[in-house]
């Protein structure tokens, strides 16, 4: 392989890879917990958007349940977009002629 198409190559690789950071920014992926009464959503990017939590919660006044349910489904949502953006890059990778077990 020459050098140019090598250049031409990671110059379509960023560009790719460019257009990867808007889609996963539009993304959202909601974690839940507590059987949903505990939401949050955020973008692909984990930059949370929404944190929902219902009423009946907040009636049942237990400050480390709120917070025990908030954090697990934060973790939820980060463990969605993880997943979701590590497929995407996968994809990405896919046409590119990389050494065995190479990843960015």
């Amino acid at each position: 392989m020459n050098i140019g198409k090598m250049m031409q190559q990671a110059r379509k690789m960023q560009e790719s890879m460019k257009a990867l950071q808007l889609e996963l920014e539009q993304m959202e992926v909601t974690g839940e917990a507590g059987g949903g009464m505990v939401k949050v959503t955020m973008n692909g990017q984990k930059q949370a958007r929404q944190v929902v939590i219902e009423d009946k919660l907040w009636d049942e006044q237990d400050k480390a349940l709120i917070e025990d349910l908030v954090a697990a489904a934060f973790n939820q949502a980060v463990e969605k977009a993880e997943f979701i953006a590590k497929q995407e890059q996968e994809k990405l990778m896919s046409g590119l002629p990389l050494p065995p077990g190479f990843s960015l």
